[in-house]
């Protein structure tokens, strides 16, 4: 029972595909299978675009699935119709592993994380510059603690020297009057230019970035698209049009043509000679060439060099972070210095009372105030998931690229059976002229090296050996 199933379904699926390429509907079951391949495809796209719709440009989720449904039930028509369109549609899936797609993802990952990593640099940067600032205002408040400890002194001195008013020269008058004052205009039009300057500096940056970012989130997408359309209909055209476009693959359709050559009696070419099978590749193969290498390590360099591009903007921003961080935690941990104000009358030289010793005119400066440390932040788990995400999705990419060509030049012969006869007799042709070709090369060096030989035109003084020890 479950070998009968097996068989079933594999049968259902070569005539789900065979229906598919050759849009052949000659019956209600092939017409249905058709359909429901069509409809299932569409679905699958439709999905795609209700989530960019829904997740990347905010959409409502009515007007979401409103837009899904009236693109699926169009594409499901066009599918059904069009021959054309359901090979644009494979060949697009086939897509995200060849060459149009690894620069849309690396477009991507540049775009969408290493923004990231420089809003993050200039924000941890924007906020130790507002620290510095905040630190600069906090210490002109606090400036006037010292100049008032000062005041009580000068005051405390007066109460003291009271009953030691006349020292028979001069009389002191102990009336002492002090009031502290910071003229700090100047400095405070200082601190707001520079806050001013540095507000505006970040709100343009800040601007520039997300207009960037919005663009590149909202319509990076929907133009990769069109382009990578664009690009999938002009290789079908090419393909169609063109008999030298990709023509150097020996497929199954090449082998029955050439045995068909050989049993009606016409020139044939298989077994290819050595120089031939490094020039034409057997369509399905699984063996990497030596073309298919260069091709993956083409397909790698780019990548190489984003990726040097992504660990430096990410170290910068994690080494600004570090920095950051560190001078935050030194500066928390630095007590505030103390300034003693204490035994000021014995200093004087002026014999008091014990209590008067005990009077405390102290106080103390911090260096940078704890309220205005700044507090950087990390986006390195950020960076680091979609970047890694990216970078599986293009090691597939690397290992599959080779192999892409091929399974391109694959869907198109099964869409496309006219244009597969014609490119295969243009290569079977192409092949038997170059043969011929090298064939009269050969024959005319052999005549050229018999012309250059010095018994052709002397042959009784050059005889062969062989030919005199004959006639002896």
């Amino acid at each position: 029972m479950l070998i009968s199933w097996k068989q079933t379904l594999k049968e259902s699926g070569y005539l789900a595909v065979d229906v598919f390429t050759t849009g052949e509907r000659d019956g209600l079951q092939r017409t249905l299978l058709l359909l429901f391949t069509c409809s299932v495809s569409s679905l699958l796209l439709s999905l795609l675009l209700f989530l960019y719709l829904l997740l990347t440009l905010n959409y409502d989720l009515a007007v979401s699935g409103g837009i899904s449904c009236c693109f699926g039930t169009l594409l499901t028509v066009a599918l059904f119709l069009s021959k054309r369109v359901r090979c644009l549609g494979t060949l697009f899936v086939i897509s995200i592993f060849m060459k149009k797609s690894r620069n849309l993802l690396l477009t991507a990952g540049t775009s969408l994380v290493l923004l990231r990593n420089i809003r993050n640099t200039l924000e941890n940067t924007t906020g130790l510059v507002r620290s510095m600032i905040c630190n600069l205002q906090a210490k002109k408040a606090a400036v006037i603690a010292p100049f008032s400890k000062y005041v009580k002194m000068l005051k405390w001195l007066g109460n003291m020297l009271k009953g030691v008013t006349d020292l028979g020269v001069l009389k002191l008058d102990p009336q002492l009057k002090v009031s502290p004052r910071l003229e700090s205009e100047k400095f405070q039009v200082t601190l707001g230019e520079a806050e001013q300057k540095l507000n505006a500096t970040v709100k343009y940056v800040k601007s520039i970035m997300n207009t960037v970012s919005s663009v590149s989130e909202k319509m990076f997408p929907a133009l990769s698209f069109l382009v990578l359309m664009m690009f999938i209909a002009l290789h079908i055209k090419r393909y169609r049009s063109d008999m030298k476009y990709q023509n150097r693959f020996v497929s199954r359709r090449f082998v029955a043509f050439d045995e068909k050559q050989k049993a009606e009696g016409k020139p044939h070419v298989l077994p290819l000679t050595p120089e031939e099978e490094e020039l034409y590749t057997p369509l399905p193969s699984a063996r990497p060439t030596t073309r298919e290498g260069k091709a993956m390590l083409k397909f790698g360099v780019p990548v190489a060099s984003h990726l040097a591009a992504w660990v430096i903007f990410i170290t910068v921003d994690a080494l600004l972070y570090l920095f950051v961080d560190i001078v935050t935690k030194k500066l928390s941990e630095l007590e505030p210095f103390h300034i003693p104000l204490i035994e000021i009358a014995t200093l004087i030289g002026i014999p008091l009372g014990e209590e008067n010793h005990q009077e405390d005119f102290s106080y103390s400066v911090t260096l940078f105030e704890k309220t205005c440390l700044p507090k950087p932040k990390l986006l390195l788990y950020n960076s680091i998931v979609p970047l890694a995400a990216i970078l599986l999705l293009l090691l597939l990419m690397a290992l599959i690229a080779a192999k892409a060509s091929q399974i391109r030049i694959m869907v198109c012969e099964r869409f496309f059976i006219t244009a597969a006869e014609m490119r295969v007799e243009y290569l079977h042709a192409k092949i038997l002229r170059k043969r011929l070709k090298k064939r009269k090369e050969k024959n005319n060096s052999g005549y050229t090296s018999l012309y250059l030989k010095p018994q052709f035109w002397c042959p009784l003084l050059f005889r062969p050996k062989e030919h005199v020890q004959t006639i002896a």
